[in-house]
């Protein structure tokens, strides 16, 4: 701690008259001021020599705060001031009010702030949000398709722009960070969070981390350490790599499981995208609530700090997945005391605790007093968390920028969500044996049919993670355009269009002679993590009839709406062509601009198109492979310059 000099030490001091008469005076006018150096306000200064500073002025109480993070619902200024809190966050849907404005949100987060800053060391807080496809909270905000989609792009330079463009639109709420990306490596599509992940494919997982993260957080200089948090200025965001390690390996797909491999093959599948995280400065690791051969990841000492910290260098924070402390036993919560211990002494550093603060840190306080967890552990994690907040400029510009509250659904950042929808689309048939290629459909088509559940449905389009955890259906969700109104959009003003969600039958045939051509829209309704497992992975109903019914009737472009592949071989005979939409978000009008050949079908699968269920897991490279589709698959189309 920095000492002062008082008159005794002064008149000792062997130093020159002239640097005794300037010390005079600075503490002349440091006294007439009230103003008082502090090495860590020194923006000038060594990270690591402002976090050693505040580290040594901090109380226990103070350093437990930083650890905790809390739910928004909870953040009173009372409650930030008196529990010293670190970081708050929101959860799937914790918004403000229904509809927020960026406005609202930033008024919300200048009053958690100001009340931080209230605090004996101002130390401010870091607000956490679930932005993983786009700022996906937020009403308005710009909703670009998931991970899945974005590993068929195999685009790089796109990947990096939404990173930005995400990052813009969180800045302007006033948030400063995010829980993405998530880098999981799905190997089986039956689990709920396979639409998260990038790909089945290692190679291609990273190369997307390696752009997605930069895109959030700025690209780090060529010489700088790796592992060191880096964030480049006020309008990039700190990131979030998810979650460590293994999550996408489970048997059976089955969220939260256990994923039984050897260590060799762990490291060789799942942990290289966390590497090239922690190569381009991430901020901050998120664990896991799965297991490793039977160990919780949160209680697995070996892998976060043997592995992560110090084989890899990764010199951000530790954050845990939401009450996952409680989650280590079963029932949750059992024997908590001991689980905090547990997942402090693997190396978490912030632990998410939305409602239970209180009891975490009465029982973490006690803990450290008794000796039974180390002052040095403590230590470690709150320098871990300061080096993030001060690598993010956050003690400099705490509060948010009034100024940015327009990147939120930018027209640009709308651009490039449908340039990444058109780019994502995978086109699997393009027509039947022996007969002309389908697509790109004709916009000059006296009529045409338009069916299925998800074809004007933007709540289905955008998927789970959508302004609410579990997402929802229906067209008052966000603001977007769904794919019927972007089909009336591209075809000619004198085209017909019959729109039915579920049309009947009888009614097709009657009419079947009259239409050009169909789009059937069908897929997967909403969901997020356990709720999105399925051991089925079939079309929900009534799509199957809606194929068999219309394509039977009527030449046919299927477009499947779903966040994986899903059982399609009993009906792929009856469709003209095929498209793999994933779940696109909110620009329908990028999944118009390939059906109608402004521009051309350029996806390629980024997992294994089954043909059963009965062969999962099987992914690209396994000795029994016999899929529908391969990874990788994808037919080409060109842009067609006649508007016929």
């Amino acid at each position: 701690m920095r000492v002062a000099p008082t008159k005794t030490t002064m008149w000792r001091s062997p130093a020159p008259a002239f640097l005794l008469v300037a010390a005079i005076l600075l503490s002349v006018v440091a006294a007439t001021t009230g103003a008082e150096y502090v090495k860590y306000k020194d923006p000038k200064k060594p990270i690591g020599e402002r976090v050693d500073d505040l580290l040594s002025r901090m109380t226990l109480a103070e350093k437990i705060g930083q650890m905790s993070q809390i739910e928004r619902a909870n953040a009173t200024s009372a409650v930030i001031e008196k529990y010293f809190v670190g970081s708050v966050l929101s959860g799937g849907g914790s918004v403000p009010s229904e509809k927020a404005t960026a406005k609202e949100w930033q008024h919300m987060v200048t009053k958690m702030q100001k009340a931080a800053l209230k605090t004996r060391l101002g130390i401010p807080i870091i607000y956490g949000i679930d932005a993983v496809h786009g700022h996906n909270n937020v009403h308005n905000a710009t909703i670009f398709p998931h991970n899945v989609g974005l590993g068929a792009t195999r685009d790089p330079k796109l990947v990096k722009k939404i990173g930005q463009s995400t990052a813009h639109e969180a800045r302007a709420t006033g948030i400063p960070y995010t829980f993405a990306p998530c880098v999981a490596v799905c190997r089986d599509p039956r689990w709920g969070r396979c639409y998260e992940s990038y790909s089945e494919d290692t190679k291609l997982v990273q190369l997307m981390t390696s752009a997605m993260v930069p895109g959030l957080q700025g690209d780090a200089p060529a010489k700088h350490p790796k592992g060191t948090p880096f964030v480049a200025g006020e309008m990039n965001v700190a990131g979030c790599a998810k979650h460590f390690v293994g999550d996408g390996g489970t048997q059976h797909g089955i969220n939260e499981n256990n994923t039984v491999l050897s260590f060799h093959d762990l490291m060789r599948i799942h942990m290289p995208p966390y590497d090239d995280a922690v190569i381009k400065g991430v901020a901050s690791v998120m664990i896991s609530y799965s297991s490793w051969n039977g160990v919780k990841m949160h209680e697995n000492r070996f892998l976060i700090t043997d592995i992560l910290k110090n084989k890899m260098k990764f010199r951000g924070f530790v954050i845990t997945d939401w009450q996952a402390v409680d989650r280590i036993t079963t029932p949750p919560h059992k024997h908590y005391y001991h689980s905090i211990r547990e997942t402090i002494h693997a190396g978490i550093d912030m632990v998410m605790i939305p409602y239970d603060y209180p009891e975490f840190v009465a029982d973490l306080t006690s803990q450290v007093s008794n000796g039974s967890i180390k002052m040095d552990r403590i230590n470690d994690a709150v320098s871990r968390i300061l080096r993030v907040k001060f690598a993010m400029g956050l003690f400099e510009n705490p509060l948010p920028d009034p100024r940015l509250v327009g990147e939120l659904g930018d027209k640009e950042h709308r651009q490039i969500a449908r340039e990444a929808v058109r780019k994502s689309l995978v086109l699997l048939k393009n027509g039947k044996s022996g007969e002309k290629p389908l697509l790109p459909l004709s916009k000059k088509a006296g009529k045409i049919l338009v069916a299925g559940s998800h074809a004007h449905n933007l709540g289905f389009q955008c998927g789970g993670w959508t302004v609410s955890w579990q997402g929802q259906g229906g067209n008052n969700v966000t603001a977007g355009t769904t794919i019927l109104e972007a089909i009336k959009a591209a075809v000619d003003k004198s085209t017909v269009i019959d729109y039915t969600e579920h049309p009947d039958k009888s009614s097709i045939a009657e009419n079947a002679k009259e239409y050009d051509y169909a789009v059937v829209v069908v897929g997967e309704a909403p969901y997020a993590e356990t709720a999105g497992d399925n051991l089925n992975l079939t079309i929900p109903s009534p799509g199957p009839e809606v194929i068999k019914d219309v394509c039977g009737l009527v030449k046919c472009v299927v477009v499947l709406v779903s966040g994986r592949p899903l059982v399609v071989e009993p009906y792929i005979g009856a469709m003209d062509a095929f498209v793999a939409a994933w779940l696109p978000g909110t620009e329908g009008h990028g999944v118009a601009d390939v059906l109608f050949g402004d521009h051309g079908f350029t996806g390629k699968l980024p997992r294994t198109w089954f043909k059963s269920v009965d062969q999962l897991p099987m992914n690209f490279g396994d000795k029994h492979y016999s899929p529908l589709f391969p990874f990788g698959f994808g037919l080409t189309t060109k842009p067609s310059n006649s508007q016929s």
